[in-house]
């Protein structure tokens, strides 16, 4: 189990990405360490899959979560009750001040986690690019599908690749589902911001909202990472592997953060 926590009081400023391998979980010692994690209703969800590789997966992001969350607060790992709202964003119940965001993949899942700040967090896999290419016309704006259009090769797959996570974890730090019209989002490269998120007009106050994003590479994906703010956070990036062994951190660097465009008018 965790042998150490990070102070209760977490910095407010800063935000912690956790990361771990459905791999971990494929052995049988691994899957008893983690099966009494669960709750009744998610043991069953457990067993309802139909294939090891998806068991591992779920497994693996049941444990994070607890993992990653006592980590940061005085509550057991079996103790962590879970809600979601209406599009299925998962919270703590009861509130307890965190945040948090989950993606997972069958290569990685992570766990992103604030105290009092929305977060989203998306993770895909990078040879995921070209299929997700394909779907660019459903799902980017004009604008971006006019800046996607002028890229040749790898680098319109990478860029098609960096919108679909932003986007991603812009909804899931929203609450709000795969519902909302994709297509009012624009992510768009270039200039002073370098990125720079513009939100259609008719979403009214929504439009006006400030959000703090960077784009980060681990374990062969793209992560976007999504918070509520006006000020860049700090990055922390931990490690469990085994899953309930002690954390490790990892070196990242200074990742750049990216504001809202209604920041900057």
């Amino acid at each position: 189990m965790l042998a150490a926590r990070v102070p209760s009081d977490m910095d407010k400023e800063s935000l912690y990405l956790w990361c771990a391998y459905p791999e971990d979980a494929s052995t049988e010692a691994a899957i008893q360490l983690c099966l009494p994690l669960l709750s009744g209703d998610e043991h069953a969800h457990w067993q309802a899959f139909r294939f090891d590789r998806h068991r591992r997966e779920y497994l693996t992001t049941r444990a994070l979560v607890r993992a990653a969350l006592s980590h940061h607060h005085p509550l057991a790992l079996e103790a962590w009750r879970f809600r979601t709202n209406t599009y299925g964003k998962p919270a703590v119940d009861p509130d307890c001040g965190l945040r948090f965001n989950l993606s997972n993949s069958t290569g990685l899942v992570v766990c992103l986690i604030a105290r009092g700040a929305e977060v989203g967090v998306d993770a895909e896999p990078i040879e995921r690019a070209e299929q997700i290419a394909e779907l660019a016309p459903e799902v980017l704006s004009p604008l971006e599908m006019e800046q996607l259009e002028v890229l040749r090769g790898p680098e319109k797959l990478d860029r098609a690749l960096s919108l679909w996570t932003l986007k991603e974890a812009y909804i899931k730090a929203r609450g709000i589902g795969l519902s909302f019209p994709l297509n009012k989002v624009s992510f768009l490269f270039g200039g002073n911001e370098r990125i720079r998120l513009e939100l259609d007009p008719s979403l009214g106050k929504e439009a006006r909202r400030p959000w703090r994003f960077c784009l980060i590479e681990h374990a062969g994906h793209r992560i976007a990472l999504m918070v509520e703010g006006a000020t860049a956070p700090e990055l922390q990036v931990w490690e469990a592997r085994p899953l309930l062994a002690h954390p490790k951190r990892l070196a990242v660097g200074g990742k750049p953060w990216f504001p809202n465009s209604a920041e900057l008018s």
